[in-house]
């Protein structure tokens, strides 16, 4: 049914965001994944958010590699520019895409399997190299493309839907995210909308690599008993360290009220985030403490959700490389050459 677009009509007392668009214009396709899986609800949550942020849909690429998180970006933004990768190399392909148009916003969405296996190296170099992106995992701990078997993100001691158990230790994309500088790193819940929306529009509007690991259950291999990511596990070992407001300079958008104190975080373009802190004690720009926090809780079988860790003056690639303002593929042949004389300086200072 991917082939099938969704009916066009559109009723005519929809709502419309400032730049004129309901929100069923940042829809896809209808999505062919299993009744109630959390991807579902993530593709719900971009769509969201991008409506929201008043994103004109033809200013977002979006890139995926292989699996079923993989295939979720034709069930969203149906308008914008889109390219399917394979299998763990949608972050080189993203880079490359970054490096020659940076007016684009880039929307990277992968799977624990695509992005934790075959593609571990590239989604370590994408954080380290600070690509900026919006790179969304969605993780359920099972290839569920493949009939479910455990993936490198699986908790050791799981139970498969089988009643194999898990003997390998799991791979954090959180703490290894954290570890190789990337400067907005958050984890999320499939199931927890309120919360997930505004992570998605902070990431889609910061200045650096933005990551997010969504914990989406699997409903067809990985939502038994004795599962580490099934709905009623994570429900139950859910610790949220923050519920987020993102203010633009425009206007105020706000998220469910929470109780703790306020930590206003201004990015380098000047949005601001404010975090609703649940831990008077938990400071989102202290990078090492992020690090420690997840780990205590680890220990204790929780999962902890919310912004972990910003960086509120974070910079990207094209500024590491300090490459032109002006888009590289607008770049012609005289500012690609620059002719003999500019070689020869540069071979003379090679000398």
């Amino acid at each position: 049914m991917t082939y099938i677009a969704k009916p066009p009509l559109h009723h005519p007392s929809l709502e419309k965001n400032r730049v004129g668009y309901t929100r069923r214009d940042y829809e896809g396709k209808i999505s062919t994944l299993c009744a109630g899986c959390g991807h579902d609800s993530i593709s719900a949550a971009i769509i969201q958010a991008c409506w929201e942020l008043d994103i004109e849909p033809h200013r977002v690429a979006k890139l995926s590699g292989i699996g079923c998180s993989s295939k979720t970006p034709d069930y969203f933004l149906g308008a914008s520019h889109g390219f399917n990768t394979v299998h763990g190399r949608m972050p080189s392909v993203l880079t490359g895409a970054n490096l020659a148009n940076r007016e684009l916003l880039y929307l990277g969405v992968s799977g624990d399997g695509d992005s934790a296996s075959i593609g571990l190296g590239q989604f370590a170099h994408a954080m380290r190299r600070g690509v900026r992106m919006a790179y969304i995992v969605e993780n359920n701990g099972v290839y569920g493309l493949t009939k479910g078997q455990f993936s490198a993100t699986a908790d050791a001691g799981s139970k498969s839907k089988k009643g194999v158990i898990n003997s390998d230790s799991p791979v954090d994309l959180v703490g290894m995210a954290l570890q190789l500088g990337a400067t907005y790193v958050a984890r999320s819940f499939s199931g927890n909308k309120a919360q997930l929306v505004p992570l998605i529009k902070g990431a889609m509007s910061h200045g650096g690599a933005a990551f997010i690991d969504v914990i989406s259950p699997c409903v067809a291999f990985n939502n038994h008993p004795g599962s580490t990511r099934s709905y009623d596990y994570v429900r139950e070992h859910n610790e949220a360290v923050s519920r987020i407001d993102f203010i633009t300079p425009r206007s105020e958008i706000t998220a469910e009220a929470a109780p703790g104190e306020a930590v206003d975080v201004r990015q380098h373009d000047g949005t601001l985030l404010r975090l609703r802190s649940l831990h008077k004690d938990y400071d989102p720009t202290d990078r090492r403490r992020a690090m420690a926090f997840m780990q205590e809780h680890q220990v204790r079988g929780e999962i902890v959700t919310g912004l972990l860790y910003v960086d509120p003056l974070a910079t990207d690639l094209h500024t590491a490389l300090n490459t032109t303002a002006r888009p590289l593929n607008t770049l012609e042949a005289p500012h690609l050459c620059p002719g003999v004389s500019a070689l020869e300086k540069i071979n003379a200072s090679l000398r």
